[in-house]
């Protein structure tokens, strides 16, 4: 990843933090934001520690347009144009498998589609300006978003919304633009239980570089495609 820029957004915790580290450590440009500035800054100066690579971090919230418009400008203003994009910010307002769907608030309902569905959109589309030819756009998944479990309420119907943002920038443009599911990652999000995010940030990395552009374009990258892949 050496000389290029990738963007990643909620990236102060879990599985956003371990991808922007991974891709620190292989000398790519990061451009990170989150909600918490001072989060931002403590994240920045460990990622420029750990790559030779240029790092830069905003306070910002991928519900605002505007903000995602300047981190966008300034990681294409470090980085010299954006490769790769990872629309990692998400939220989730109840307690895991505790939630029956008909229990939603309007609030917490709107408030992750608004997060977890219009932020990809938002990312994604702030992006294009400035993407390099090649780049690929990325959105974390999981299961949830194909396959129905109880008790998950707005929150798994918002990842089979991100999903279909994906595939739509897919078939409109001609980046490469996939989901990768890393199966069951263990983060303040979702929960105790599964792997640590460090164990799955690589998965990323080989998305973002080395994985079949015609098995991601479009489509959802699981843990066995990378297992088979890099085995």
């Amino acid at each position: 990843m050496d000389g290029k820029t990738v963007v990643v957004t909620g990236a102060t915790s879990g599985i956003g933090r371990a991808v922007a580290t991974a891709f620190a450590a292989a000398d790519a440009t990061v451009a990170v934001c989150g909600r918490d500035a001072s989060a931002i800054d403590d994240l920045v100066e460990e990622l420029e520690a750990a790559g030779d690579g240029a790092a830069t971090g905003l306070r910002a919230d991928v519900r605002d347009e505007f903000d995602v418009e300047r981190l966008v400008e300034a990681a294409s203003r470090v980085g010299d144009g954006i490769d790769v994009v990872v629309a990692n910010a998400g939220v989730y307002h109840a307690d895991p498998g505790e939630e029956p769907i008909a229990e939603s608030s309007y609030a917490a309902f709107d408030d992750e589609f608004r997060t977890n569905v219009r932020g990809v959109f938002a990312t994604f589309k702030e992006a294009l300006p400035h993407l390099n030819e090649g780049a690929r756009l990325i959105v974390p998944t999981g299961s949830v978003a194909r396959d129905a479990k109880p008790g998950l309420g707005g929150y798994a119907p918002s990842k089979a919304g991100a999903e279909a943002v994906a595939r739509q920038f897919a078939a409109d443009t001609e980046y490469v633009v996939g989901c990768v599911d890393p199966g069951k990652v263990e983060t303040d999000l979702s929960g105790p239980g599964g792997r640590a995010p460090g164990d799955v940030a690589a998965m990323f990395a080989w998305a973002a570089a080395d994985c079949d552009a015609d098995a991601l374009d479009g489509a959802v990258v699981g843990l066995a495609d990378w297992k088979k892949a890099t085995r």
